[in-house]
């Protein structure tokens, strides 16, 4: 047995970003082993801190007599296993944050919680005693509910009464059954059990049968796997092409040999349609993991996952750390979507912690990432060899590719429409709602935020803590959606005194009431972060709309993320081009992605569909090529723009983030690591330094922003710089130096900084 145990304090701080040695005590020997929750005295006072162990050893390297003992096992902490402890190891490194952020990353489940007891009532007395009490309370009108329950229980002696029955449906109080019991007439079983959010109506239903091209993929994933391959493959398949379909066969597999799956999903509010499926096939081995869930509900998804009780979890980003003990698949599906990168330390991509989970999990598993629109880090790598590659090219069931019309809103107004709605997607809308069948109207939001100015003066009202405009809310409420301030909507301009102050504002809400007053008869429905604020809405609302109770859906980008309604045949897209102008170099792929999937919303099995396209760049390429959702052309064309300018995946990029209370602080600390970046390359041209520079947005919650960039064509290059700067930071501390000032690293950015 190793008697001592290297652990990381749980603190979130540079100073304590190393392991600690502490001998293990002869009582905990078997029961501690990597990742385990421990309690330890730390520091001059010893003060009680939970530590989590990382590795055991025999040999401290230090003299035993300066090494502490653990003081006992964490009981409110969880604790992860040796595949974990090592995945947070690999992302501290590679994405650069304290090794307590990593390990917090990845652990799924941060305290535990109480179980959930559930009480079973039984019929304790003989029949004949039970039916003399049941005959002496049916006679007595105060007594009802007592008879209520022993009608049920004399029914069926020999089983027990769910409590939440008793107390639901037959609307007995908890009161009564315990006069019961202390009588002798009944009795109280209780027993733990672990929660489950999966609460499904519907009864699984007839599976679908693959085409050709969807056995071969599966066929042929499955061979590898069998065959010792453990490899990430690309599924690239147009919309509505069964996807979905692939991935379940894939699972089931999995399933036959005993091993689990991971299905990631880029928004919660494609949970419910994609359980649903997965449902069908699995029934209860399939579960959930989001941020919607209570902390004892995640804390026993967690449990039921170690103890084999489930085979399938579908979820967000941070489902990918359900701690499967036998993990032999990972899909991703919409691998494109900028979710899948986390915006907190450390800021991993999904789909790469995907690959390297692969790789340490026992046997090893393999990786499906799947999209209509795949992302140009992964077709880069598919072409390159490094993915294996599989394609579908035509829609389930023989359905087309929606037909396609560009709606110029330059001739609009030059026509005299001032109206959001072109003609031509005005007059679509209304043969939809003729012949019953459903529209989907799609806002693209990015790069326009809704604002408020003084029409008198033009001052525009910002928030006072970040250099930008503060957006305005239903009931007239203004919000900065970088720091969460708020004020309410002011009804003079302060700066002039006029009255004359208004918002400008393109959002689902607009869209919403210009919808009502073209279509007055028609049902709408709305669904966007106002309207799915509560536990259950973006359920509700889907649910609504796929049973035909709307006849429109307005909607931000998660209503075009991977949602199959057979009753829509017309997808409007409103302010097509607006996330072009972004400023970011991916802007052109976004908007080429977002366009595409909205449009394979439109027309699922044997209904044609229709999309109108409303721009006022109808001839950008990625507006051109999303018309023919050809992704071979857009991806030549737009790699040649990354290969000339040396952007990811033709070169990687690490974003280098400087914040500080100050701005001469945080512009002076970026030129200190810009300076130690150059002694580091001594004159090696293969990294470029760009900056120090403003972020785009200078200043958020008080704090100032500053970047530099490095530009390599190998990743291990900027790793090793990224080590430097915490090195550098990490003795600033020591000396006291820079103390409020502090960095990032953002590897490959997926959005402007």
């Amino acid at each position: 047995m190793a008697s001592y145990a290297d652990v990381i304090i749980d603190i979130d701080h540079e100073r304590v970003d190393r392991p600690f040695t502490y001998s293990v005590p002869d009582r905990l020997q078997r029961v501690i082993e990597p990742g385990t929750a421990v309690v330890v005295p730390f520091g001059k006072g010893d003060a009680r801190k939970t530590a989590y162990v990382i590795g055991l050893k025999d040999d401290p390297g230090m003299e035993p007599d300066r090494i502490k003992a653990i003081s006992g096992i964490d009981e409110s902490g969880t604790s992860a296993d040796g595949v974990l402890i090592k995945l947070a190891w690999w992302m501290k490194h590679s994405y650069g944050s304290t090794m307590i952020a990593a390990l917090k990353t990845v652990l799924p489940a941060g305290k535990r919680v109480k179980p959930q007891v559930r009480k079973k009532v039984w019929l304790r007395a003989g029949r004949d005693e039970a039916v003399a009490m049941w005959r002496e309370a049916l006679a007595k009108k105060s007594q009802q509910s007592r008879a209520r329950i022993l009608e049920e229980l004399l029914k069926n002696p020999d089983m027990g009464l769910p409590m939440e029955l008793i107390t639901g449906k037959l609307a007995v109080s908890a009161s009564v059954v315990k006069t019961l019991a202390d009588r002798g007439i009944v009795r109280i079983e209780s027993s733990n059990t672990l929660r489950n959010p999966v609460a499904l109506k519907h009864a699984p239903g007839e599976q679908v049968e693959l085409s050709r091209e969807q056995s071969d993929i599966v066929e042929s994933i499955i061979a590898d796997y069998e065959s010792g391959i453990r490899k990430t493959y690309l599924i690239r398949g147009v919309t509505g092409s069964g996807k979905t379909e692939v991935y379940i066969n894939c699972v089931r597999k999995m399933q036959e040999r005993g091993l689990q799956s991971i299905v990631l999903i880029p928004e919660i509010a494609l949970t419910w349609q994609t359980l649903m499926r997965f449902y069908t096939y699995f029934g209860d081995r399939v579960s959930v993991m989001n941020s919607t869930l209570s902390a004892g509900e995640k804390y026993d998804q967690f449990k039921r996952a170690k103890e084999g009780g489930i085979d399938v979890i579908i979820g967000p980003r941070s489902a990918l750390f359900t701690p499967f003990p036998r993990l032999g698949l990972i899909i991703i599906d919409e691998e494109h979507e900028s979710s899948y990168k986390s915006e907190n330390m450390p800021r991993y991509h999904a789909r790469e912690v995907a690959e390297q989970l692969a790789k340490l999990v026992p046997d090893g598993a393999s990786v499906i990432l799947g999209s209509a629109t795949p992302s140009m880090e992964s077709m880069y790598l598919a072409k390159s060899g490094v993915y294996g590659a599989f394609t579908l090219d035509s829609r389930h069931a023989g359905s087309g590719l929606p037909d396609a019309t560009v709606a110029d809103m330059r001739q609009e107004l030059r026509a005299g429409n001032r109206s959001p709605f072109s003609r031509v997607l005005k007059e679509k809308i209304a043969k939809r709602l003729a012949a019953g069948e459903q529209t989907m109207l799609f806002i693209n939001r990015r790069g326009l935020a809704g604002f408020m100015s003084c029409r008198a003066c033009g001052h525009v009202f910002c928030c006072p803590h970040c250099d930008v405009s503060l957006s305005q809310h239903s009931g007239g409420r203004l919000i900065c959606h970088y720091c969460g301030y708020e004020e309410p909507g002011p009804k003079v301009c302060p700066e002039c005194g006029s009255s004359y102050v208004k918002g400008f504002k393109a959002g689902t809400e607009a869209m919403e009431k210009h919808a009502a007053m073209l279509f007055p008869g028609a049902r709408i429905l709305r669904m966007d972060a106002d309207t799915t604020r509560t536990k259950g809405s973006y359920e509700s609302i889907l649910e609504a709309f796929s049973n035909g109770e709307a006849d429109i859906l307005i909607g931000t980008q998660m209503i075009v993320k991977g949602h199959d309604f057979p009753g829509v045949t017309l997808v409007g897209i409103l302010a097509a081009d607006m996330s072009l102008n972004t400023g970011d170099y991916r802007a052109a792929e976004r908007t080429w992605e977002l366009l595409v999937q909205a449009a394979g919303r439109a027309g699922r099995r044997d209904k044609p569909g229709e999309v109108v396209i409303q721009t006022y760049q109808p001839e950008h390429y990625a507006v051109r090529h999303a018309m023919t959702q050809d992704t071979e052309s857009f991806y030549e064309e737009e790699m040649g723009y990354r290969r000339l300018a040396g952007y990811p995946p033709a070169s990687h990029l690490l974003s280098v983030q400087i914040f500080d209370r100050d701005e001469r602080g945080a512009e002076e600390y970026a030129g200190k690591l810009k300076d130690l970046f150059e002694t580091e390359l001594a004159g090696d041209r293969s990294v470029s330094i760009m900056g120090p520079a403003p972020a785009m947005i200078g200043r958020i919650a008080d704090m100032y922003r500053y970047g530099v960039y490095l530009k390599a064509a190998d990743r291990e290059a900027l790793v090793r710089l990224k080590d430097a700067a915490e090195r550098q930071m990490s003795a600033d501390r020591d000396a006291g130096r820079n103390l409020k000032t502090f960095i990032q690293f953002d590897f490959d950015p997926m959005r402007g900084f």
